[in-house]
């Protein structure tokens, strides 16, 4: 039964997406509030509370969490702190959405899924990849109805120069104490293909290469070994269902690249982020740009939708903790192909 009750929100880690998107997202939303906001710092936890409007700060996590005038909470921080939060605020009774990167590990997030099915009342959402949002239901179509013929192949290039500097310090996406199994934009790429096809694949060869080996700890000032891969290669594949390859890297210069390209048995279809076009190439035809019905024009509702789920019953479906999982073993399994010296490793 759908309710209007008021919800009051509970922030834990004020990161850039959190201020950029979720507290605007949740202030727009009427009957919505905001009560508690902890951060870093209770300094850094002030000046988000100031910016918007919130009303009380705390200096420990678990202080929301245990809040019984709190009805949900949303996780901003690193994906170090996800699982915990998580599960504890299930078991308090509390509604879920966590940033992705959903987990640290396969592990940590399989302990998610299973917090989440002991609180069935209880929402729990990750925040997608947003970067496809407006093609998937178009691509997804395509695919369904034959538009390419069987699909074979699904190509990736993910580029940046995020770590093209070796004078940079080490950021929380090259810690793996903060990062974990997660590398570059793998997580998000990978959960994009999810959207488009129902198949997954059962095995992965991967290798993986960090230039620069030492970065200062801006928190410490000392230099520390960085683990995280700055480059990427893998492939992917399954008993059935396409070839998944994919190049990601972080080291090179200019403004990155960002292309998927799916081949079927009749033509191509390639998503090209940087242009935001999608373009179809029959085998035996011309490229022509493929118009995005408005129907299937998706886009960055992510707090609405929490909030519907809460209040209407709503299923989650951008992005589901089944299918955080599902990412999130791909990961795990890349890194530790990539850590086997591109072994081949199972996907499970």
């Amino acid at each position: 039964m759908a309710s209007s009750a008021p919800l009051r929100l509970g922030v834990i880690g004020a990161g850039a997406n959190t201020r950029e998107k979720h507290l605007p997202g949740f202030q727009t939303l009427p009957g919505v509030s905001v009560e508690v906001v902890c951060n870093r710092s209770p300094a850094s936890s002030q000046t988000v509370a100031d910016a918007f409007g919130i009303p009380r700060i705390a200096s420990d996590w678990s202080a929301v969490v245990a809040d019984p005038t709190i009805d949900a909470i949303c996780i901003g921080t690193w994906p170090y702190l996800h699982a915990p939060i998580t599960i504890a605020a299930l078991a308090a009774g509390k509604h879920v959405l966590t940033e992705a990167r959903m987990a640290m590990n396969a592990s940590e997030a399989a302990a998610m899924v299973e917090a989440a099915r002991q609180q069935p009342e209880c929402v729990a959402q990750i925040v997608p990849s947003p970067i496809t949002l407006p093609w998937d239901a178009t691509i997804a179509r395509l695919v369904a109805t034959g538009a390419i013929g069987v699909l074979r192949e699904i190509h990736f290039v993910n580029t940046s120069s995020a770590s093209a500097d070796p004078a940079a310090p080490l950021s929380w996406r090259l810690d793996r104490s903060l990062s974990g199994h997660n590398t570059m934009a793998l997580g998000i790429c990978y959960e994009a293909i999810q959207r488009w096809t129902l198949r997954r694949p059962t095995r992965v060869w991967a290798t993986g290469t960090t230039f620069t080996t030492r970065r200062l700890d801006p928190a410490t000032g000392a230099a520390r070994e960085v683990e995280v891969p700055e480059s990427l290669n893998f492939v992917a594949r399954g008993p059935e269902g396409p070839v998944i390859s994919g190049y990601l890297s972080s080291v090179e210069s200019g403004p990155g690249r960002s292309v998927f390209v799916l081949n079927g048995s009749s033509g191509t279809l390639t998503l090209d982020l940087t242009t935001q076009e999608l373009r179809h190439t029959p085998h035996h035809g011309e490229t022509r740009l493929v118009d995005i019905p408005t129907a299937e024009r998706g886009g960055w509702q992510v707090e609405a939708d929490f909030v519907a789920s809460i209040r209407e019953g709503r299923p989650v479906t951008h992005t589901s903790f089944a299918d955080g999982l599902d990412y999130m073993r791909f990961t795990t399994a890349v890194h530790d192909s990539v850590t086997a010296g591109g072994m081949e490793t199972g996907v499970h």
